[in-house]
């Protein structure tokens, strides 16, 4: 078992914690297969140190984006670029054997039968059955695979712009030559899926094993309250996947995840992170008011909790990258955005 494992991907510190939680599930289901994580430049060095804690091994891998701004801009998901940086998996040829799932799924029951499949394993993609959804595939790793992949990438690029479009045209034959490559879809059950299906859902639902949180608002990007153990909406305007799954992936994450995150000063995971959110919205308040003291507003900080709903998020100053990274839940809340730097300049502010 030792030359066959799980892999997944993480491009910076928000979808870590989606690979944290995969890990932990995966570990949580008993599986005897290694654990890998390739990550980005942009996932930050204690970040790095805490995947270490669940994955035997962390890679370190250069991002590789399509660059293919008209399909991505088709699709309104101008961030999937980046996920051709999931082509590297061909390169682990230390495995025999691996099974990609992305960062956003969770697993709910022991999937490693998934490894007596062949390469290219996939179940279908619920917006479009003929075509493999890569959220969670089967796969041999080859040096030859990967350079044809990339000779792909480069010369005729991608149909979507991102890893799936690329990864069907390359596997093409998967839609109609062998059956045995059709996961059921209870190894890749799209959250979104359910309520076109409903039925369905109900009648087999009860059987997934893996559940894949598609879509932009991810299972992190929501606040949680610990004490009623429910999962709220980031606005009224967003629509919420199925609560009881997201439910899940928040049980695993507050037990297991955000005290490993707290030893690595990780500002102990979302729920903090959003209350940095919610701390600039309340000296902004402040300033509003005009004679709030420090003191008062310090003290009206201190009793924010996981369970606050967050204002949305804008930049700190007027530039359109930090924008862009904040509006995506993205803040460099270990760097320029951190809780210290914000703070600083709010009390140069006040003083």
């Amino acid at each position: 078992m030792a030359d066959q494992a799980f892999v997944t991907l993480t491009t910076n510190d928000a979808y870590a914690k989606g690979a944290l939680v995969l890990g932990c599930s995966l570990k949580q289901q008993g599986t005897t297969r290694k654990l890998v994580v390739l990550s980005t430049p942009q996932v930050s060095d204690a970040m790095r140190k805490a995947l270490e804690t669940v994955f035997d091994e962390v890679l370190t891998v250069d991002v590789l984006d399509s660059g293919d701004s008209a399909h991505l801009t088709l699709m309104k998901r101008p961030e999937l670029g980046v996920t051709l940086t999931k082509l590297h998996c061909w390169s682990l040829t230390q495995y025999s054997k691996c099974v990609f799932m992305d960062a956003d799924t969770l697993v709910l029951a022991n999937i490693d039968d998934l490894f007596e499949r062949e390469e290219l394993s996939a179940a279908p993609d619920p917006g479009w059955p003929d075509c493999f959804n890569s959220g969670v595939f089967v796969y041999q790793p080859s040096a030859e695979t990967y350079s044809q992949l990339l000779q792909l990438a480069a010369e005729q690029g991608s149909f979507d712009g991102g890893d799936q479009g690329l990864l069907n045209t390359f596997f093409s034959s998967w839609a109609t030559t062998d059956i045995r490559k059709h996961l059921p879809f209870i190894y890749n059950m799209s959250s979104i899926s359910i309520y076109s299906y409903l039925p369905a859902f109900k009648a087999f639902g009860a059987s997934a094993k893996v559940v894949h949180f598609l879509g932009r608002v991810k299972p992190w990007n929501y606040t949680y309250d610990p004490q009623t153990k429910s999962v709220k909406s980031v606005s009224h305007d967003t629509p919420m996947t199925h609560p009881e799954l997201l439910g899940l992936w928040w049980g695993l994450f507050t037990t297991s995840i955000a005290p490993l995150l707290q030893t690595f000063g990780l500002t102990h995971g979302p729920g903090s992170y959003l209350s940095v959110v919610a701390l600039r919205l309340a000296y902004s308040l402040a300033f509003s008011c005009g004679f709030c003291r420090k003191e008062q507003v310090s003290g009206a900080v201190s009793h924010l909790s996981l369970g606050e709903s967050p204002a949305a998020p804008q930049p700190f100053v007027s530039s359109e990258e930090r924008k862009e990274r904040w509006e995506q839940g993205q803040a460099d809340y270990l760097g320029v955005d951190s809780f210290d730097n914000i703070q600083r300049k709010l009390d140069t502010y006040l003083q």
